[in-house]
């Protein structure tokens, strides 16, 4: 009797090593362990050991194959080039691909010889092109097939289909299979079906999918993105075995009035590299739920609104037009456009021509990935920017009006880094809005839609017809929040949000929730006043229920304008649904990966006036007065927070008044406040002092 497929939860952790359970009899295992590779002489990330092999040499015994074979292999954390001999003669490369998989390798006819067999895997440097250096590597676990792929992957057929609950009907979502060591099991699905197949992942834009695999034990998963539950298939299924099963997800996460926008899509289509093809991205988007999405290929214009209705999946988002104005001085995500405008000039050397370029046309420009390194440039690296004040030490003033403070395919090893450049750019006196992306070119390495923007619309009804202006102007406004596993909601005085003004007197409530889905955990809370943590909350991170946190802080209020922000964190939720990508920029070996949800800025206005008044407003006010004298200055300025003193010391650093007796002298007699954040300043202004040289 055929054993039946059975339905069940989803186990917690993944084992590190594993050996693949297959059901064909015709397998000979080779090598059940799994071994540790490193090319280059320095560890990777700090997670593997210290003695690894230079590369993996295995010799056994077999007869000559008259017809193709299949040689599979377990592969983890691939990111170069790493080739498979068989007997001298090159096999086929690993997936270059992080992520933990099964690997199949054609052994064409003839390739294996009587007596003893070699099998060789080894990095290989591209020719032409520099080493990208170091990369840590698990392989093992070969195991060799007497038939060739199509055959074995077609051993047992899977029907299935994904139901929203609630409405109980169809909707697009993500399959992921892995086998019994939680590494994504390879497929093989029919021609002509409307879906996205990579190893243990298929999209599906109708929330159906048939396909095959092996016979053997396998873990099912059907998803669709941040805000919604995960339904799970156990498999033990023999050969010739056929199962079809219905997934039922329930959206989770609550977002009435909020849009879910990816603002940095790409394909292989037209950015030519990743390798999602247009068809595909669009598969993806759905999948993952994104309702807003902004496509931005490289310095090209690619209109997918015709596609997007050919394939019937206009109902779930709207695409919107934009382009990545890539330039030797940063990249630049401008939206939307109208697919007949002329692109900008992107051969520029500063930022005055980046704006000069754009001109007046395009409503929104985002700085992309500004910590990373293109074309030998780093934005806000050290050497070009003092993120502590906002300042642009070229003297280059900023040609956007929104930032990425967290991109999800090229992430940071401080997930705070770019918040802190946010904050002081707030500081400096550019009100502009915090942006979460995905960077994505892939199907599957890098998740469309992982880092997210949900912008505020209580008008927005319908996926199919987002008012892209009225969005657009929401999100100029900061009517926004940043996802990547977890919402932050914030509420000041029971009424003002992200991108509003408070009128406020005395002291403010501040109502904080903390989301997300079942599967996300967050374990902190802090909230941020002119950049600086003010409250902070502990969570407990196996709390799976949708609301993590919820509470109020009452805030006293002072004498300056100050800006709210909340910035929930938590774990690597581990699952493998959702899988956090190693950072795009490696800067050294240490990498924990954490979830987070951030808010817009909530200005309070506390001087009084209407209007939003920054740091660097308060520190012009007080460094304009004729015959200013420096220790009046440093005693005025016990009555501001740190945000208005470091603004201060920029100032006088431009005046060349933070040297001399006269300032330290003064800066002697002052609160240990106003010492500290001075010396902050000259701390930071050092770092950049020794990166120029």
């Amino acid at each position: 009797m055929k054993k039946k497929s059975r339905i069940s939860g989803i186990r917690a952790g993944l084992p590190v090593l594993f050996l693949f359970c297959c059901g064909s009899l015709n397998a000979q295992v080779l090598d059940d362990k799994i071994h540790h590779l490193r090319a280059g002489d320095e560890r990777e990330w700090d997670r593997f050991s210290s003695n690894p092999e230079v590369q993996y040499l295995l010799k056994f015994s077999a007869v000559k194959n008259t017809r193709e074979m299949t040689l599979m292999l377990r592969q983890e954390d691939v990111k170069l080039s790493w080739i498979v001999y068989l007997n001298g003669f090159e096999l086929g490369k690993l997936d270059q691909d992080e992520s933990r998989r099964t690997r199949y390798l054609p052994v064409p006819a003839d390739s294996l010889k009587n007596g003893e067999n070699t099998i060789l895997i080894s990095y290989k440097k591209p020719a032409g092109k520099a080493d990208n250096l170091p990369d840590d590597i698990y392989i093992g676990a070969i195991t060799l097939f007497n038939s060739p792929i199509n055959e074995l992957l077609g051993e047992a057929k899977i029907e299935v289909s994904v139901t929203e609950k609630g409405i109980e009907k169809p909707v697009p979502a993500r399959i992921t299979i892995t086998n019994t060591g939680n590494s994504f099991q390879p497929v093989a699905t029919l021609p002509g079906l409307q879906l996205a197949v990579r190893a243990g992942c298929i999209y599906t834009g109708n929330g159906a999918a048939s396909f095959t695999l092996p016979a053997g034990k396998y873990k099912v998963y059907a998803t669709r993105g941040f805000e919604y539950g995960v339904d799970s298939l156990e498999l033990d299924i023999e050969k010739g075995q056929f199962v079809r099963h219905q997934f039922r997800i329930a959206r989770e996460v609550p977002t009435w009035g909020w849009i879910s926008s990816d603002t940095h899509v790409h394909t292989f289509t037209h950015s030519r590299h990743g390798d999602a093809t247009v068809a595909e991205r669009l598969l993806t988007i759905a999948g993952e739920g994104i309702e807003l999405p902004v496509f931005t290929d490289h310095n090209v214009l690619a209109d997918v609104k015709p596609l997007v209705r050919e394939m019937q999946l206009d109902t779930f988002f709207t695409p919107v037009l934009g382009n990545e104005y890539t330039t030797p001085v940063g990249h630049f995500n401008v939206f939307p456009v109208t697919k007949n405008s002329a692109l900008p000039d992107h051969r520029v050397n500063d930022w005055k021509s980046v704006a000069r370029n754009l001109g007046n046309s395009t409503p929104i420009v985002i700085l992309n990935h500004a910590r990373d390194f293109h074309n030998n440039f780093q934005p806000f690296g050290p050497k070009r920017y003092l993120s502590v004040a906002g300042i642009d030490l070229d003297g280059w003033q900023l040609p956007v009006n929104a930032m990425e403070v967290f991109n999800s395919g090229s992430q940071q090893k401080d997930v705070m880094q770019l918040y802190r450049d946010w904050f002081g750019v707030l500081n400096h006196g550019s009100f502009i809005t915090p942006v979460g992306s995905s960077d994505s070119h892939d199907v599957m390495r890098y998740l469309v839609g992982q880092g997210r923007t949900y912008i505020r619309d209580t008008a927005f009804s319908s996926a199919r017809n987002i008012d892209v202006n009225h969005a657009a102007e929401q999100f100029l406004a900061g009517r926004v929040s940043v996802s990547f596993g977890l919402l932050t909601e914030i509420t000041v005085d029971e009424k003002y949000g992200p991108g509003e003004i408070v009128p406020v007197s005395g002291k403010v409530n501040v109502l904080v929730r903390v989301l997300g889905p079942s599967w996300t955990g967050a374990d902190k809370i802090s909230l941020y006043a002119n950049g600086q943590k003010i409250r902070e909350a502990r969570i407990d991170p196996k709390n799976s229920k949708i609301i993590k946190w919820e509470g109020t802080w009452e805030i006293p209020v002072k004498m300056q304008d100050t800006y709210l922000v909340a910035i929930a964190e938590g774990p690597d939720p581990g699952r493998p649904f959702w899988m956090i990508p190693n950072p795009y920029s490696r800067t050294s070996s240490a990498w924990n990966p954490r979830v987070i949800g951030s808010t817009g800025a909530v200005w309070l206005d506390c001087d009084k006036d209407g209007k939003r008044t920054s740091a660097f407003g308060y520190a012009r006010q007080l460094t304009e007065i004729p015959d200013l004298k420096i220790p009046k200055l440093l005693k005025q300025l016990e009555n501001f927070d740190q945000s208005v003193i470091i603004q201060v010391a920029a100032i006088l650093n431009e005046q060349n008044k933070l040297s001399g007796t006269e300032f330290s002298g003064a800066l002697k007699h002052a609160s240990q406040k106003v010492q500290k954040a001075i010396q902050e300043f000259l701390t930071s202004r050092e770092v950049s002092v020794q990166a120029r040289k």
